[in-house]
């Protein structure tokens, strides 16, 4: 059962930047449909999202490593 976690993590890397793909593509889409002035915004916009998520997710992981440790938990790999 040790793989199962790299295993978890790969899936929901998988998904995620799926879905991250096909929200940009979609607003990108949309914007090409409008002006041509609105497609850099749209994705200025998606770039801006991107990072947010992408620090999010980082506080997330790193406010985990830290009440794990508090906690006491090893987290070392085998």
């Amino acid at each position: 059962m040790e793989w199962f976690p790299i295993l978890a993590f790969a899936f929901k890397f998988l998904v995620l930047g799926t879905g991250m793909f096909f929200a940009i593509k979609w607003h990108y889409d949309q914007g090409k449909k409008g002006r041509h002035t609105e497609r850099r915004a749209v994705l200025r916009t998606a770039v801006k999202i991107a990072v947010i998520f992408v620090a999010l997710v980082l506080v997330l992981v790193y406010g985990t490593w830290l009440l794990a440790t508090k906690l006491g938990m090893d987290l070392n790999l085998p």
